[in-house]
């Protein structure tokens, strides 16, 4: 499932992987994925020039061959 590899991804590249979580909206078309991170993991996350963060989008776009969604991830703190 992408949440699992969004999650799996984000806590290898984490400081504080326990505070990693993954949580999916569903629409017809979209599915909004919102990846929640300690704030001091934000920047790692994202990475410099979004590399890492596009990383992971240029992986789970491939999911929309599979089941016909595009995907948009959101990286928030958690709280």
């Amino acid at each position: 499932m992408v949440t699992d590899f969004v999650a799996e991804y984000a806590r290898l590249i984490a400081s504080y992987p326990e505070d990693i979580r993954v949580e999916m909206f569903e629409g017809d078309e979209i599915a909004e994925i919102v990846l929640y991170a300690n704030g001091a993991d934000i920047g790692k996350l994202i990475g410099k020039e979004g590399k890492m963060i596009g990383a992971i989008k240029t992986v789970i776009s491939g999911c929309k061959a599979k089941d016909g969604k595009s995907y948009r991830i959101n990286v928030e703190t958690a709280e």
